[in-house]
């Protein structure tokens, strides 16, 4: 039986106006980019799955998630835009004052008195999200001892932050988030020129470990002092958020930080396990 014998819309009505059709169109996307990728959308949460899809169905210039799926499946440029989509936002270098003066608050709390601190930067908003974290550490004379593992999901990404440099032209509002965030240096200090484009310098770009990793599937590789996951925890669903925050319970050292995107619920199974250190933000401490 043909979907107009079903009584969907005629071929030219939006889509988006079936549920039925959106769902099962959505579901069956998510499933070819478990089995052509091996990327596991399945279990993020849905609202913000739809709201990233169909803007870039809609930039692409399609109708339908069918056809956005036909294009992933048998264009590299659209499977790779798919992918980007659904990762974390690139960050700009203190996009966030306000979060940056809290990491330094609680790195100051928890990685002085660890012999060798590890910092886990986990689904890490790309290279000036951890460039951020190694100046903040740099400035309070801590980066010296200190091992900043940032994770991204695909080798894209990966490349991306490893390839990754700055305009000479935006560190003066860099400069000036900086400042924002508590920075009482110069910023352009911990940079040095390649061509026409600055990078970090060697004593900052050697203490960032980068490496892809997969939260949906992959598990504990470290024990840290520090793990922060503020702008990917949005987008998990209630039992992938779960099984993340085992992750990262497993991953955390006593008396590690646990720095997340939003308080957690009173009736969390790990709640009894975690002091909230910055009330009323979602920094923790473990105790158990």
């Amino acid at each position: 039986m043909s979907a107009r014998e079903l009584g969907a819309l005629p071929d030219d009505a939006p889509r988006d106006c079936v549920p039925e059709v959106e769902e099962l169109e959505l579901a069956l996307l998510l499933e070819a980019l478990v089995q052509r990728f091996g990327f596991d959308f399945r279990t993020h949460e849905r609202t913000a799955l739809k709201r990233k899809l169909f803007a870039l169905r809609q930039r692409r210039g399609l109708r339908t998630l069918s056809q956005l799926q036909d294009r992933v499946l048998h264009d590299v440029a659209t499977s790779s835009a798919l992918l980007r989509a659904l990762s974390v936002p690139p960050a700009s270098m203190f996009d966030d004052p306000v979060e940056a003066a809290q990491f330094v608050t609680v790195a100051e709390h928890c990685l002085p008195g660890a012999p060798l601190p590890k910092v886990w930067l986990a689904d890490c908003a790309g290279a000036e999200q951890a460039w951020t974290v190694a100046v903040l550490l740099a400035e309070r004379q801590l980066l010296g001892r200190v091992e900043i593992y940032a994770t991204v999901s695909s080798d894209a990404l990966l490349e991306e932050a490893l390839s990754a440099s700055i305009q000479p032209a935006l560190m003066g509002s860099y400069q000036r988030s900086y400042e924002q965030a508590g920075g009482t240096g110069r910023l352009l200090d911990y940079f040095q020129a390649d061509g026409e484009v600055l990078v970090p310098v060697p004593q900052l770009r050697s203490r960032i470990t980068w490496a892809q990793y997969n939260l949906v599937t992959d598990s504990s590789f470290n024990e840290f002092q520090l793990i922060v996951c503020r702008r990917a925890l949005p987008d998990f669903g209630p039992l992938l958020r779960h099984r993340v925050l085992q992750l990262f319970h497993d991953s955390l050292a006593v008396f590690g930080v646990l720095g997340i995107d939003r308080e957690m619920d009173a009736g969390e199974r790990l709640a009894g396990q975690y002091q909230q250190i910055l009330t009323p933000q979602p920094w923790y401490k473990r105790v158990g």
